[in-house]
């Protein structure tokens, strides 16, 4: 069964026809192109698919796209601004956390809600707060070392 759904992803709004069952992972990559958004394993565990809804990191291949209906959502391409990476991107790159690049977007997200909630984080509470999200690559030191980085510079280099 087909479903209209508006969803607001990365400030834009979408008219879409859905299936009931639709993933929003599915309806964000096929419908929308936003393929920023990786699929990994399919069941909430690997953080691969992770996007920013009403503030909080969600693993997208978990939620039906009808119950992101009203919801503000942001993707890894909604982070850019104005041609200009936002700073937790940036951070990434000159820290070399991005190795091959398959967790980035989800990594990089959650690190946004982490920094929204708390600006100055500890190391620990980093840790803690990515730990939903698995990298294969980086052994996590360069991805931990990027959101501290990015958290000094969002707050004007005072740590």
């Amino acid at each position: 069964m087909l479903h209209e759904i508006t969803l607001l992803v990365n400030s834009r709004e979408y008219m879409l026809s859905v299936e009931s069952d639709a993933l929003l992972i599915d309806v964000l990559r096929d419908q929308l192109c936003l393929t920023g958004t990786k699929k990994g394993c399919g069941t909430g565990d690997c953080g691969t698919c992770t996007i920013i809804m009403d503030g909080k990191a969600v693993t997208s291949c978990l939620m039906l796209a009808v119950a992101a209906q009203g919801k503000s959502i942001t993707t890894i391409e909604g982070l850019e601004q104005e041609g200009r990476l936002h700073p937790i991107q940036d951070a990434f790159i000159q820290h070399g956390a991005i190795q091959c690049g398959f967790c980035t977007p989800g990594m990089i997200l959650t690190a946004k809600t982490i920094l929204d909630e708390n600006p100055d984080p500890s190391e620990a509470e980093i840790r803690f707060g990515i730990a939903g999200n698995l990298c294969r690559c980086t052994g996590y030191t360069k991805i931990v070392e990027a959101i501290m980085a990015a958290a000094k510079d969002i707050n004007g280099g005072v740590k």
